[in-house]
């Protein structure tokens, strides 16, 4: 199966392995990230990896088969790291957000608005709402509120508005069916001057909603800075604004955390909890997008803990 690490040498650079460290890939996905962070631990280091999909997680498996012996494998949602990672702390932590290849290129899966296939998005099987149930149960108001919420939709009210008159016929089930709503929608000539498909927006809504995406992710984050070692490294890649919003704000809390009130478990004195090692994101070059087009919105940001 293809499969090409985004910002893979940037991400190596971030985190500045040692042999013998301890690692966590929260989204081990095919195992690109991990096999080279395995490559720099060397026997004496072990990593932990999570993964919500089965299929991706047996691949992985295959990949680093060589590497068997240092690996915890954890079929759940990181979100649940420090239950998981219990009395180890670890010196890198790496997120890479987003789908993975075969989320979108199987159409089974519902990922793709460009296939037609069941209104699946669920990263787990295991977990029970799909996109086929947020569509055709949640009020005209809530669909249009996640649309816009987890969008940034600029047509989410009309989008809503047909998707609940035609469910009033038929049950919506498939990608396709919903795509050429969100379609009908948006204006003709808006639709020609557009670098994206109209649904586009829709399906990532959908799909941060079936998953919880946000969410976990404002759990994660937290809770790998408490798994990480002093002088650790966390390194995120994002692919949209909201989560880059999420982890930029997290950096900037945990640079000037305040003395009091909510957050004063992570710092007492207020002082500086991490140093953050990406003032600007690190971006794809040029030739990286031209080779993997998917690269094309990826945003590493990366921090070393400091106390």
């Amino acid at each position: 199966m293809k499969h090409e690490s985004v910002l893979a040498k940037e991400v190596q650079d971030c985190l500045d392995l040692k042999k013998g460290d301890g690692v966590v890939d929260m989204t081990l996905g095919l195992g690109g990230h991990s096999l080279e962070m395995l490559k720099k631990i060397g026997k004496k280091g072990h990593l932990y990896a999570f993964e919500l999909d089965k299929k991706n997680l047996e691949e992985a498996k295959k990949r680093l088969s060589a590497y068997s012996g240092q690996i915890t494998y954890i079929n759940e949602n990181f979100r649940y790291l420090k239950t998981r990672v219990i009395g180890n702390k670890v010196d890198a932590v790496l997120f890479d957000l987003g789908l993975s290849s075969p989320h979108v290129d199987d159409s089974e899966r519902g990922f793709s608005f460009s296939k037609e296939g069941p209104l699946d998005m669920r990263f787990g099987t295991d977990t029970q709402l799909t996109a086929e149930d947020v569509v055709n149960t949640y009020p005209e108001v809530k669909l249009a509120e996640i649309f816009w919420k987890y969008g940034e939709e600029r047509f989410s009210r009309k989008i809503a508005h047909f998707i609940v008159k035609r469910r009033e016929v038929n049950r919506i089930k498939t990608t396709t069916e919903l795509a050429e709503l969100a379609r009908r929608a948006y204006p003709l000539k808006l639709i020609y001057k557009m670098q994206h498909h109209p649904a586009t927006k829709v399906f990532q809504a959908l799909r941060i909603e079936v998953n919880d995406e946000l969410t976990a992710l404002e759990e994660a984050l937290k809770q790998s800075l408490e798994t990480l070692k002093v002088g650790g490294r966390l390194a995120v890649i994002s692919y949209h604004s909201l989560e880059d919003r999420i982890v930029k704000q997290f950096f900037r809390m945990m640079e000037k955390p305040p003395a009091q009130g909510q957050e004063a478990i992570y710092s007492v004195s207020g002082e500086p909890l991490i140093k953050n090692l990406t003032r600007k994101p690190i971006t794809p070059t040029r030739e990286e997008i031209e080779a993997n087009p998917r690269s094309r919105s990826a945003k590493l940001r990366a921090l070393i803990k400091l106390k």
